[in-house]
């Protein structure tokens, strides 16, 4: 297949999560803020804009664990827009509590950020929703009353584990989910509204962004949480016991990142029944995801050729055995329902012969990651900037990884080991440069079709700016950038950066 990258200019872009932005009420939201961003970016002349999943956040906040693979995030939902509907006053905010502008308290900010978009949301049902509502929840209605029937009574039972809710809930007996909408109707259109602000305040943002020029990254993890409604509506399509428990859960063997692998706990696909129903389930999923981004990023590409599958009781990632996944009928399956599928492979980690042979012949882009070039660097490095291939998205680091300035600066040998090695094999023509923005010009000067840079080495922060450490539950997905922060930036020097993205091999050639 033809990589969508093919068809595209040379572009740069910066990573940002939602959740990450600037902005009044203790988490970065849609609206204004994110109105503001875009237009930073396009001042400093960078067409691309990577988000991370925008579906709620689940446990240790992750948007990797999520309640549903197809809702988005209520907490996101711009408050600072609400008020511009008039749904929201003043006075409504007096008792809003301090917070930091640099970290994320989420047992402090989520409560009255949930009552604020209630107290919005029952005034707009009061006054009779409106005509876009109502079409919403037509058009979505497939996905929406699922998952707004799962919200509620994930609160009622105290859990999202749907497999330790009473039986009759839990294996969804019809009776008793018709008397659960009957008695919690007034909560589902809640839940439904918040869906529908959600994408209302998103189309906003993404037709903004297209007026700029700019086009939006989105994130899609391979596997869903157990504790979601999409395994609660289809746990045919999971490797499910017959309490509704995992068998076996996903995860990766140890690696760059863990000594002990990471166990990641979702159930796995039972890809035959997924075979047998055309991947439709898979489609739908989909859909929604290139609905609401220009591209899609797929989280751990290597499982639809082997995932490493881990029996549930192990503790740890060690013990496991790889498993052949789909391989290249699914995305023939993709593409035939959906078109052209502009994916980003995330073909990090080992990777197996059969895992590159799939990417490769669908000519999917894959992802270069400059900074495993300073932890293992050989001339023949695939993530040296002169060895990046033209066919992927070229970073630092990821959300995954240190901060670059914190690989570089930190404490620690590793550390210096790192600056001396950059030190040694940074081209000479951007030696007049700190370290950092050579890299950064370096990377701008390589083959790489798109750029993409984590907001924080933009801005030389340090490892507290860090986003998350895998393999650890509690402590991350909480870093925001402050607005002060985005006034440091050489406006200058990253518009050049985006527009250097022609004629690199000549300049590579003359550096060396």
């Amino acid at each position: 297949m033809e990589s969508f990258l093919e068809r595209e200019r040379r572009r740069c872009g910066l990573l940002l999560p939602i959740f990450s932005l600037p902005g009044p009420y203790g988490i970065g939201e849609l609206g204004p803020v994110a109105l503001r961003w875009l237009d930073f970016l396009a001042e400093c002349g960078q067409s691309l804009w990577q988000v991370l999943p925008l579906n709620p956040a689940g446990h240790g906040h992750s948007p990797y664990q999520s309640s549903s693979a197809l809702a988005c995030d209520p907490l996101l939902i711009g408050l600072e827009g609400l008020q511009q509907l008039g749904l929201l006053e003043k006075s409504d905010f007096a008792d809003f509590p301090r917070h930091s502008a640099a970290h994320i308290d989420h047992d402090s900010i989520g409560p009255p950020r949930r009552a604020l978009l209630r107290k919005a949301i029952e005034r707009f049902l009061a006054g009779g929703g409106d005509r876009d509502y109502e079409l919403f929840c037509a058009r979505e209605g497939s996905w929406l009353e699922d998952y707004s029937l799962f919200s509620v009574l994930s609160e009622r039972f105290g859990s999202t584990d749907w497999s330790r809710w009473p039986a009759a809930q839990r294996d969804r007996e019809k009776l008793a989910l018709e008397r659960a909408r009957e008695e919690w109707a007034a909560e589902l259109a809640i839940r439904s509204a918040e869906q529908y602000f959600f994408q209302k305040q998103w189309e906003e943002v993404h037709k903004r962004a297209s007026e700029l020029a700019i086009s939006i990254v989105g994130d899609m993890p391979i596997f869903v949480s157990q504790g979601s409604v999409d395994v609660w509506t289809r746990r045919e399509l999971f490797d499910l016991d017959g309490a509704g428990s995992p068998r076996a859960v996903a995860g990766v063997p140890p690696d760059y990142f863990s000594a002990t692998g990471q166990r990641w706990g979702n159930p796995l696909y039972r890809w035959e029944r997924h075979r047998e129903e055309g991947y439709g389930w898979w489609i739908g999923r989909l859909r929604r995801a290139l609905s609401l981004f220009d591209a899609v990023r797929v989280d751990h590409f290597r499982a639809f050729a082997d995932f490493w599958e881990i029996p549930a009781a192990e503790p740890t990632a060690v013990r496991g055995r790889w498993v052949e996944g789909p391989g290249e009928e699914f995305f023939v399956a993709m593409e035939n329902a959906l078109g052209p599928l502009p994916i980003i492979a995330e073909d990090l980690g080992i990777l197996s012969e059969r895992a590159i042979a799939l990417r490769d012949r669908l000519g999917l882009p894959g992802l270069r990651v400059f900074l495993f070039a300073l932890d293992d660097c050989h001339e023949d490095s695939p993530f040296l900037p002169e060895n990046f291939v033209e066919n992927c998205v070229a970073h630092t680091g990821t959300h995954d990884n240190d901060t670059f300035a914190g690989a570089l600066f930190g404490d620690g040998e590793k550390s210096l080991k790192r600056v001396e090695l950059l030190t040694k094999i940074l081209p000479k023509c951007y030696g007049n440069l700190h370290p950092i923005d050579g890299a950064l010009a370096w990377l701008a000067d390589s083959r790489a079709r798109w750029l993409i840079l984590p907001v924080q080495d933009v801005l030389h922060l340090a490892s507290d700016a860090r986003m998350n450490i895998p393999g650890t539950a509690e402590g991350n997905w909480t870093w925001r950038l402050r607005e002060s922060e985005l006034g440091t930036v050489d406006r200058d020097f990253f518009r050049r950066l985006g527009t250097r993205r022609g004629a690199q091999q000549d300049r590579l050639a003359d550096c060396h």
